[in-house]
C-alpha cells in the first residue's frame, strides 16, 4: 500500500490548483458569532443529512448563535444523532462520492488528546503550529503521512458559485479511528456519537427510558404499565371526593357515586386526549386546582344553612361554574389565543403558580388528619419512608417502594386501622359508631363520637348501600345552576389549571421527547382539557379535569412514556367505574388516613411546581425576588382577607375558615355577585400568585435565558422536523380536517 501525501506535496499541490489553503485547527476559546458568521457566508450546514438545522429550542438570536457554535463543535445535529458520512477532496474541498475517510480533531494544548501526527513522520512541530494559529484565528491542516487520516479545509471554491470566497473551516469533531482500505487523499466525516436507541420502527427512544412514547411491548406489559401509572396517582384520583363530598353535606352513597363518577371520566377524558391532545401519555383527572374554589364556593353563606339536599344544591352550582369556566378555557385553546398567552407564562410564573396550589391546602391538611393522629402520623411516616428513604430499594428490577409509595403505604395503614377497629380499640360502652343519633344521648358518647368517626374503618355505610353495577351518567344530580359570580371564578381558575398544565406539558415533552411543545400543541391539548372540564360538568364529578401534575413524576421515575399503556389503563379505569362496590371501597377509607396521605401529595405539588424554575436560573436575584414575593402574597393577602368573616369560625370547622371569605370580603362595589367573586378570588392562594407573579415576570427586565424563555417558547426545531413532530400529530383523518388551524394542527 503505498504511502500517503506528505505535507510538502500537498503545499506543492496547492499552490498549482488554486490558492495556498491555510491549515486549520479547532478553537476552544472560539467566538460564536464568528462561527455564524462564517455560516452565512460559506452555506455550511451541519446537518449534512440534508434536514433543517434548527436550534435547542426558541431563543433569541444571540441564544442560537451560541446554540449553533456549541452543535457545529460538536458535529451533532440538534436531535443529538450523528449525521451521515460525507466525502470531501482535501485540496478543493469539494464533495466526493462513494470515498471514505474522517476527517480529525488536531490536537492543541488543552484538547485533552494527542494526534497521531504528533508521532508520525516528524510532524512533532504542530502543536506549536496549533497554539500559533489559535492566536492569529488562521486554519491549520495536521498532515499525515502513510496513508494516516489528515484533517484538511476545502479552498474558496467549496461553495458552488461563489469562488473567491473564503474556504468553510469545517470543524473537525470525530475521534481518530484507522481505516486503511481506503485511496490516499481521502477525506470523511464521521460524526459518530452515542445516539438514542432506536426501536424497530425506526424512530429514536429517549435516552434512559424504558418504553418510548409510540412503543407497544405486549400485552401483559402493557396493562402492567398502565396500572402502574394509575396506582402511583391513586391520591389525585380518589382523594378528592373524600374531601369535597363530606363538606357538601354528602352521604357515604353520595361519596361512591362522586368516585365512581371521577374514574369513568378520568379515563374517557385521558383517552380523548391522548388521541386529540397534546398525545403526551398524560392523565387527566380531578385536579387539586379546582379543589380550592369548590371549598370557597361550598362554603358561603347561602348553602351554610341548608339542610335539605345541600349536597345536591352545591353540587348543580358547582357544575354550572365548572361548565362556564371549562368553555373559556376550550376557546382560548381552539381559537388559537392560547400561543399569544404562552408569551407570558415562563417558568418564572409556573413554578410560585403550581407551588401555591398545594400550599392552599396547609390549613385543612393536618388539623383533619390529626383527628385520629394513631393513623395519619404512622401514614405520613410511611409514605416518607417509602418514596424517600427506601427510594433506592430494588425488587426484581422494580422500585416499587418509590412508584407505589402511596398505595402501599395506604394499604399497610389502612389493614393497621381495620384491626385496630377489629380490636375494640374505639369499642365505648353504650355507643354505636353506626346510629350517630345514638351518641347524643351520653356524655361519655358525645365525647367519644368525633374520634369513632374518624378513626373507624366500619361507620362507611357505602359498601351496604352501593350496587355491584353502576353506570355513572350526565345530569345525574339534576339540571346545572349558572351564576355570575361562581362563573367568574372558575373563569380566572381556568387559567391556573391552564398554566399548571403549560408547565406539565413541557415537562414531560422534554422528558420524553427531549423537545418542548409547540405552541400548535400546547393549543390542543388546552382546548381539549376545556373539553373534558365540560363532560367533568355534565356528569357531575364535582371538579374540573385538568392534567394531573403528578403524572410527570411518575413518569420520571418509572421511565415509561407509552402511550397504548396510558389507554389501557383508562379502559380498566372506566371498567372498574361500572362497578359500584369499587367506589364504595374507596369512599370507605377513614377521613384522617386520606388527610394524612394528601398532606404528602400537596407537599410534593409545592416541590413539582417549584422545580419548574430549573429551566432558568434559579440564583437570579430577580427570580428569587419575583418566587418569593409572589409565594409570600400568596399566603398573606388570603389572610387579610379571612380576618374579615368572624362570625365563621362559630359555624364551619377552623380547617374550613379560611375558605369561607368569599361572602364577608373587604370589598364592596355594589353587586353583591361581583364582590362574592373578587373576594373569593383573592382569598385563593393560587390566584394570588399566578396574578403576582405574571405581573412581575412580564414586567421587570430580564434575559431570555434567565426567565428560562429559551426552553418554552416556539420550539421550532420541532416544528421544522416531520420525524419528531409525527409523536404529537394528530390521527391522519381528523388532521386532515383540522389542517386550516394552524394554531392547532401542529
Amino acid at each position: 500500500m503505498e504511502g500517503g501525501p506528505s505535507s510538502k506535496t500537498l503545499e506543492k499541490a496547492d499552490m498549482q490548483k488554486g490558492p495556498k489553503v491555510e491549515p486549520f485547527a479547532p478553537r476552544i476559546d472560539h467566538n460564536p458569532r464568528d462561527l455564524k458568521s462564517w455560516a452565512k457566508r460559506t452555506g455550511f450546514n451541519p446537518n449534512f443529512s440534508g434536514e433543517t438545522a434548527t436550534s435547542f429550542s426558541q431563543r433569541d438570536p444571540e441564544d442560537k448563535l451560541d446554540s449553533n457554535a456549541s452543535e457545529l463543535e460538536k458535529g451533532l445535529d440538534w436531535r443529538g444523532c450523528s449525521s451521515p458520512k460525507i466525502e470531501i477532496d482535501p485540496i478543493l474541498g469539494r464533495t466526493k462520492e462513494n470515498r471514505g475517510a474522517e476527517i480529525e480533531p488536531v490536537s492543541g494544548p488543552g484538547n485533552g488528546r494527542k494526534h497521531e501526527s504528533d508521532t508520525v513522520n516528524g510532524s512533532r512541530n504542530e502543536p506549536a503550529r496549533v497554539e500559533s494559529q489559535k492566536r492569529t484565528n488562521e486554519p491549520i491542516v495536521a498532515s499525515e503521512e502513510n496513508g494516516k487520516k489528515v484533517g484538511l479545509n476545502g479552498n474558496g471554491n467549496g461553495n458552488a458559485g461563489r469562488s473567491g470566497q473564503e474556504a468553510p473551516a469545517i470543524l473537525p469533531i470525530a475521534e481518530s479511528k484507522k481505516d486503511d482500505s481506503r485511496t490516499d487523499g481521502e477525506v470523511e466525516i464521521d460524526v459518530s456519537l452515542e445516539t438514542p436507541e432506536t426501536s424497530p420502527r425506526g424512530w429514536r427512544r429517549p435516552s434512559g427510558m424504558k418504553c418510548g412514547l409510540r412503543e407497544n411491548p405486549n400485552p401483559v406489559a402493557l396493562m402492567y404499565y398502565g396500572l402502574q401509572h394509575y396506582l402511583s396517582l391513586a391520591g389525585s384520583l380518589i382523594f378528592i371526593p373524600l374531601v369535597m363530598v363530606p363538606a357538601m353535606g354528602g352521604t357515604d352513597k353520595d361519596t361512591a357515586t362522586v368516585i365512581s363518577t371521577m374514574l369513568l371520566v378520568s379515563g374517557i377524558t385521558t383517552i380523548l386526549h391522548s388521541y386529540f391532545g397534546t398525545r403526551l401519555p398524560l392523565i387527566q383527572g380531578s385536579s387539586f386546582v379546582y379543589l380550592a374554589p369548590a371549598l370557597v364556593i361550598m362554603n358561603s353563606q347561602d348553602y351554610r344553612n341548608l339542610t335539605e339536599n345541600k349536597f345536591r344544591h352545591i353540587m348543580k352550582e358547582l357544575q354550572g361554574a365548572i361548565i362556564l369556566g371549562s368553555i373559556f378555557q376550550s376557546f382560548l385553546g381552539y381559537s388559537g389565543l392560547m400561543s399569544f398567552l404562552l408569551r407570558l407564562i415562563n417558568p418564572i410564573v409556573v413554578a410560585p403558580t403550581v407551588a401555591a396550589v398545594g400550599l392552599s391546602f396547609f390549613s385543612y391538611g393536618f388539623p383533619q388528619a390529626g383527628s385520629c393522629v394513631e393513623i395519619s402520623i404512622p401514614q405520613i411516616l410511611l409514605v416518607i419512608i417509602f418514596s424517600l428513604y427506601l427510594q433506592g430499594v430494588s425488587i426484581f428490577g422494580h422500585r416499587i417502594f418509590r412508584v407505589y409509595a402511596v398505595p402501599l403505604s395506604v394499604a399497610i395503614i389502612w389493614a393497621y386501622a381495620f384491626f385496630l377497629t377489629a380490636g375494640g380499640a374505639y369499642d365505648y360502652k353504650g355507643c354505636n359508631p353506626n346510629i350517630p343519633s345514638s351518641n347524643i344521648l351520653s356524655d361519655e358518647c358525645r365525647k367519644h363520637a368525633f374520634t369513632m368517626e374518624h378513626c373507624r374503618t366500619d361507620v362507611s355505610s357505602a359498601w351496604t348501600n352501593a350496587a355491584w353495577v353502576r353506570v355513572p351518567y350526565p345530569l345525574q344530580w339534576g339540571i346545572p345552576s349558572f351564576h355570575l359570580r361562581t362563573s367568574i371564578i372558575m373563569i380566572i381558575v381556568s387559567m391556573v389549571a391552564t398554566v399548571d398544565s403549560v408547565g406539565t406539558y413541557h415537562a414531560a415533552s422534554l422528558l420524553v421527547n427531549s423537545r418542548p411543545p409547540t405552541p400548535g400543541i400546547v393549543s390542543r391539548g388546552i382546548g381539549l382539557e376545556g373539553i373534558s372540564s365540560i363532560l367533568a360538568g355534565l356528569w357531575g364529578m364535582g371538579s374540573g379535569s385538568t392534567t394531573l401534575t403528578e403524572n410527570f413524576h411518575t413518569i420520571d421515575i418509572t421511565k415509561v412514556a407509552s402511550r397504548r399503556a396510558v389507554e389501557l389503563g383508562a379502559v380498566l379505569l372506566i371498567f372498574f367505574s361500572f362497578i359500584g362496590k369499587v367506589g364504595a371501597l374507596l369512599a370507605s377509607i377513614p377521613q384522617a388516613l386520606a388527610a394524612s396521605v394528601l398532606c404528602y401529595m400537596w407537599a410534593l405539588i409545592v416541590a413539582l411546581g417549584l422545580s419548574a424554575l430549573r429551566y432558568g436560573q434559579a440564583a437570579s436575584f430577580r427570580n428569587m425576588t419575583i418566587v418569593g414575593v409572589s409565594l409570600f402574597l400568596s399566603l398573606s393577602i388570603p389572610a387579610y382577607f379571612q380576618q374579615y368573616q368572624p362570625g365563621s369560625s362559630f359555624i364551619l370547622p377552623s380547617y374550613f375558615v379560611p375558605y369561607a371569605a368569599a361572602s364577608n370580603g373587604p370589598v364592596h362595589t355594589g353587586s353583591r355577585e361581583l364582590d362574592f367573586a373578587i373576594n373569593g378570588l383573592l382569598s385563593l392562594n393560587m390566584v394570588v400568585a399566578f396574578l403576582v407573579a405574571i405581573i412581575l415576570d412580564n414586567t421587570v427586565p430580564g434575559n431570555r435565558q434567565e426567565r428560562g424563555v429559551y426552553m418554552w417558547s416556539n420550539a421550532e426545531d420541532l416544528a421544522n422536523d416531520p420525524s419528531l413532530l409525527a409523536d404529537y400529530s394528530l390521527p391522519r383523518k381528523v388532521g386532515q380536517y383540522f389542517g386550516w388551524a394552524k394554531c392547532i394542527s401542529s
